[in-house]
């Protein structure tokens, strides 16, 4: 059978594993595949795994656990490896990037924000300071059969939303950066325009949502701030 991974973490790791249980229909026994400086929490990985709310539920507690107590990498749900041997291999062929990676986690947390703003709020901001757009709108309202004057309006609010979408989000993350260790921006979904996680102090993480808390009050109702965490430093795990 095929070996499920949930975690690296140095071998000093005090792994307390005793209560828990893995992914499958009857929770999985855990174990360890261990090398001198690494070891890796595994279980046995059953047929036709699937996201299923039990599996994800165990995965996480197992990482809660794990990161609680020290350092660990946490590998994302559905990691396969082909046995315990291929594990053990792959510690020792990747440990000098592993340990270092470790290290940079040791004692830290991520926090993902995603950040929404009211699309009447951002359109009513673009009319009031855009003259082109207000031209073009009045040349429309005269005009119902102004075509070229609509799609050139249309392209104009299409760019300057982008456009400010963009800068308010680096404004965001300007304004956290200094309450983190590192960020890692994700593509955002509609209908957030931000979507980053940021590497935080474990000590740190109240400081950290309190800043989350005063960005989002500076800016005003038309924005909503979605922030989960502490987590996984899920983001963090690759090199570079």
């Amino acid at each position: 059978m095929a070996t499920y991974v949930y975690a690296i973490t140095p071998a000093r790791h005090p792994l307390r594993l005793e209560d828990l249980r893995g992914v499958g229909p009857e929770g999985s026994d855990l174990r360890v595949v261990s090398t001198e400086e690494l070891s890796a929490v595994v279980s046995s990985a059953p047929e036709g795994l699937r996201a299923k709310r039990r599996d994800l539920v165990a995965h996480e507690d197992v990482l809660a656990r794990l990161t609680a107590d020290g350092a660990a990498l946490p590998m994302r749900f559905g990691l396969v490896g082909p046995d315990d041997d291929q594990v053990r291999a792959a510690l020792r062929e990747n440990e000098d990037s592993y340990l270092r990676r470790l290290e940079e986690l040791d004692g830290r947390v991520e926090f993902n924000l995603k950040v929404t703003r009211d699309e009447d709020d951002l359109l009513r901001d673009i009319v009031r300071e855009n003259a082109e757009v207000r031209r073009l709108n009045e040349e429309t309202r005269r005009d119902a059969g102004a075509h070229d004057a609509r799609v050139r309006l249309g392209e104009l609010i299409s760019r300057e939303m982008q456009e400010r979408r963009h800068g308010t989000g680096e404004e965001i993350v300007r304004a956290l950066r200094p309450t983190a260790v590192r960020t890692a921006g994700a593509e955002a979904a509609a209908p957030h325009f931000l979507n980053v996680s940021f590497l935080v102090e474990r000590a740190g993480a109240e400081a950290f949502s309190e800043a989350v808390h005063r960005d989002a009050e500076a800016r005003g109702d038309a924005y909503t701030y979605h922030l989960h965490g502490p987590l996984p430093a899920y983001s963090f795990v690759e090199e570079g």
